[in-house]
């Protein structure tokens, strides 16, 4: 069966799981702090603190953040419900901005737009979660511009992303964001299992991250209690055990050596994609900023149904007999029935989120994909196109 993503895991990913194993570290050892070096190292952030998944880092955001009662936090409709949750995590107020229809990513005149609407509503907002939607940057510069301009925190949920450029910068998202967040789920370009990081330029936030991934606990020589009493540990917050373990680092290092390789080969299925997608008058690509590079966690591809006189569901029962599964990213999270009931939220309030979602599907890309399999999935689409019309 062909899937929509997949790990990649070969013999130097097992030797180095392998050694961790045969040592005396399984957790809270050496090489987490030598994962997190390696993340700063590559993703130029001054602090990083690893984590036990992307929903465990964007709480931990919130939380270091301070979001509570009484706070606005905006984002995009489509992404993972991780992205708004988290804003509930904390006690503070979700909203929402579409996208825009080229990028699928959030739109960044209507955000201005919302802002003004809720600060004359007297709305405290505090930040915005921007989602670098299937591994395709955001326009981040007007995002800072924005932030700047109404003074408040800036996310990059940076989960599909990692390993894209925005202005020829691996390196952007903490240039532009004051929290990035990532996962490393098994179908994200790197993994670790289960395991995410928080990264800033910010001691202060990574530092109260640090405190909250481990039950709110401090235990240091800075404690004068511990001068004398080395066992001694105090608890300042309310914490949770966010902790990733020595073994899942390790496999974190070993893949970040190969996040480049993963990329690009992300971005030759894409291109293969592109080609074959482009001219066809039922289906829509994903646009790209000049100067940006795709990270390509998913392949996005627009198929107008009402167009080809068949559904959604009839594709992917015609692809699934054929042993290949799509997926769909995402449904858009105001339409789940937990914030409609909770927050009023309805069909028709973000109305390119909607129809995006109405054509939207993932094909499948990962590293280990053949080119073969690749242009098997194309000619069927094409066939399921062709015969409906």
């Amino acid at each position: 069966m062909i899937n929509y993503g997949k790990q990649y895991i070969d013999s130097k990913d097992i030797q180095a799981v392998t050694k961790v194993l045969k040592g005396d570290w399984l957790t809270q050892g050496p090489n987490i702090k030598k994962f997190e070096n390696a993340l700063k190292s590559k993703f130029k952030s001054k602090h990083c603190a690893a984590v036990s998944n992307g929903t465990a880092a964007l709480h931990l955001t919130g939380l270091a953040l301070g979001w509570k009662k009484g706070d606005t936090v905006l984002t995009t409709p489509i992404s993972f419900l991780a992205t708004a949750n988290c804003i509930l995590y904390c006690g503070a107020t979700p909203d929402f901005v579409d996208i825009e229809s080229s990028s699928y990513n959030i739109d960044v005149q209507k955000l201005e737009k919302k802002i003004k609407i809720l600060n004359k509503n007297k709305k405290n907002i505090v930040a915005v979660i921007a989602t670098d939607y299937a591994g395709n940057p955001c326009s981040w510069k007007e995002l800072k511009k924005i932030s700047l301009k109404y003074k408040f925190h800036l996310i990059n949920d940076n989960c599909h992303a990692i390993g894209a450029n925005y202005q020829n910068d691996i390196g952007y998202a903490v240039k532009y964001a004051d929290v990035v967040t990532h996962s490393y789920h098994p179908v994200k370009n790197m993994t670790t299992g289960e395991g995410g990081a928080v990264l800033s330029n910010n001691y202060e936030i990574i530092k109260k991250i640090n405190i909250l991934k481990s039950h709110g606990i401090i235990k240091n020589s800075k404690l004068t209690s511990f001068r004398t009493k080395p066992w001694y540990y105090e608890m300042h917050y309310l914490g949770y055990n966010y902790r990733i373990s020595d073994i899942q680092c390790a496999l974190g290092i070993s893949q970040l050596k190969k996040i480049n390789k993963f990329v690009n080969k992300r971005q030759e299925i894409a291109k293969i994609y592109n080609d074959e997608f482009e001219l066809n008058p039922a289906c829509k690509l994903q646009e790209i900023e000049k100067g940006t590079k795709h990270a390509y966690h998913l392949y996005p591809l627009q198929v107008n149904f009402d167009m080809v006189k068949k559904s959604k569901t009839k594709l992917f029962q015609y692809l699934k007999k054929r042993k290949i599964n799509l997926q769909v990213h995402y449904i858009p999270i105001h339409l789940q029935p937990f914030y409609k009931k909770n927050f009023g939220f309805k069909k028709g309030d973000f109305k390119i989120a909607e129809r995006f979602y109405e054509r939207q599907i993932s094909l499948p890309i990962y590293f280990a994909l053949k080119k073969s399999e690749v242009y098997r999935i194309i000619k069927l689409i094409k066939n399921f196109i062709k015969k409906s019309k």
